[in-house]
């Protein structure tokens, strides 16, 4: 989908602290070969800020960076993955609370990690459809920790991290420019974060932690691992193909890629060889010292790169992701001028 007039104002990254990966694998907490398989320095988390928490900080650092008031924002929506702080409990109302103040529609979104571009998939909806005149306030959030998540373990190859990310949408300008976006699904993949594990009554009811990997064995051990591979690169090659066309672009002319951040052996074999990218043009040497933020990873992609200065009026960015589901995503962007908050 081509866009027209449609804009982002203001980004924000909350991130309290960072594990050094050498301090977890002394600890015994990372095994050596999954430290050695990521290639990762360090992994953000939080000593004591809910998911919730941060991405109420995170969100009022974006609409004071965007020039926004709760009062000019038609639409909340926010992206998580795992538990917020809270159960039963509408997250989304609690962050507008916070945050803005205001009787905007305020709403989950759980798509795993494609959340933040489907998120921003529907905000363009949203705003692209007349809905007011509002802005849009999108926000990311996740603290993956114990009992429930080993940051480690429960997705060897791709270290969970704790933050949080937020971003304005607008169609009264801004800093960067979104020019298309393309989202894709294929359920069939579904079973991959699944199993064979029946429904239970409650969370947890199987293991504690969670093990993505009993999943994916599973899965592979009835469809094979060339199906699973197949699909899965199929649907990351549908969305980034029909993006780039629908902005008249090839992926080798865009200046940055922002991909999701995964550890560095998962990202040569579903990134950089597949699609010839060079690790170069993408944020590894910001994202290894993350790790995996969720739904977070494009919206802190892009506030790194206008934070750190590195990209400037002109470039072109694509995001990409991908979330258990399976369900995909790419957006295309244009970077229009430095803003105030961004490093020289």
């Amino acid at each position: 989908m081509r866009l027209e007039d449609v804009y982002i104002r203001g980004t924000s990254t909350r991130l309290p602290s960072r594990i050094p990966v050498a301090d977890a694998v002394a600890s015994g907490a990372c095994p050596p070969r999954v430290a050695a398989g990521a290639d990762m320095d360090s992994v953000a988390y939080s000593p004591h800020e809910s998911a919730a928490e941060m991405a109420a900080t995170a969100a009022r650092t974006a609409l004071e960076r965007a020039g926004t008031h709760g009062g000019e924002v038609g639409l909340l929506l926010h992206a998580d993955t795992y538990h917020q702080g809270q159960d039963l409990w509408p997250v989304a109302s609690y962050i507008q609370r916070e945050a803005l103040g205001n009787t905007c529609q305020a709403i989950e979104i759980r798509q795993m990690s494609n959340g933040g571009l489907a998120a921003l998939d529907l905000a363009t909806a949203y705003l692209a459809a007349g809905h007011g005149h509002g802005d849009a306030l999108l926000t990311t959030a996740d603290r993956f920790c114990a009992p429930g998540i080993d940051r480690w373990n429960t997705d060897p190859g791709t270290p969970y991290a704790d933050g949080a990310t937020s971003l304005v949408l607008s169609r009264r300008g801004g800093f960067a420019r979104l020019v298309s976006l393309a989202l894709h699904a294929d359920p069939e993949l579904e079973p991959l974060h699944r199993g064979d594990d029946p429904f239970t009554t409650a969370p947890f009811g199987h293991r504690m932690p969670v093990d993505f990997e009993a999943a994916k064995r599973s899965f592979v051990g009835r469809a094979g691992i060339s199906y699973a591979i197949t699909r899965a690169h199929s649907g990351q090659q549908t969305v980034i193909k029909q993006a780039l066309a629908d902005a008249g672009s090839e992926l080798g002319e865009a200046d940055w890629v922002v991909l999701p951040h995964f550890g560095r052996r998962r990202l040569n074999s579903i990134y950089y060889k597949p699609f010839g990218i060079d690790p170069a043009r993408t944020t590894w040497e910001f994202s290894r010292t993350v790790g995996h933020l969720g739904a977070g990873d494009q919206f802190a992609g892009l506030d790194h790169l206008m934070v750190s200065g590195r990209a400037a009026p002109g470039d072109r960015c694509v995001l990409v992701s991908v979330g258990a589901g399976y369900s995909w995503g790419c957006a295309v962007l244009d970077i229009l001028e430095r803003p105030g908050w961004a490093a020289a």
